[in-house]
């Protein structure tokens, strides 16, 4: 199973639209949750809502502009070869003001999509994408380029 924890409520719905489409398209592979937590402008409140959602049992990926990076290739063997040994595979994706120290120290790996700066409702949807695209990789299916 695939979870993302996300911080804060997507308003615009446009992009809950395209959220909604890329769920629907990879749980034709995996099942998929999206736990949204609270936002807040202190940091240390959006640690804590992150925290009580977490479990020792998922393995955890940072979305960090300090992570590892992956072309969607690579990106989709790593998490193939993920999905193999753990049960589930959580991404976190912080706030505006990123994730703090012990979020990010509970997390197995660190993994950056870009240098750049994304909105969250938008940067959401890319990590859906890549992840639809993964299956298809995964499976042999093609998929545009």
């Amino acid at each position: 199973m695939i979870k993302i924890i996300c911080v804060g409520k997507i308003k615009e719905n446009y992009l809950k639209e395209l959220i909604d489409d890329y769920k629907k398209r990879i749980m034709k592979y995996s099942k998929i949750e999206l736990i949204e937590v609270k936002d807040s402008e202190i940091l240390k409140e959006e640690e804590n809502n992150i925290l009580k959602v977490m479990n020792d049992k998922d393995y955890y990926i940072a979305l960090s502009i300090t992570g590892n990076t992956y072309d969607s290739v690579s990106f989709a063997k790593h998490i193939e070869s993920l999905l193999t040994l753990k049960s589930n595979i959580t991404f976190i994706i912080g706030g505006s003001n990123g994730l703090s120290l012990n979020v990010l120290n509970k997390c197995q790996e660190k993994i950056s999509f870009s240098s750049l700066t994304f909105p969250h409702g938008l940067f959401r949807s890319i990590l859906l994408e890549q992840l639809y695209r993964t299956f298809k990789i995964n499976n042999n299916e093609s998929y545009h380029k």
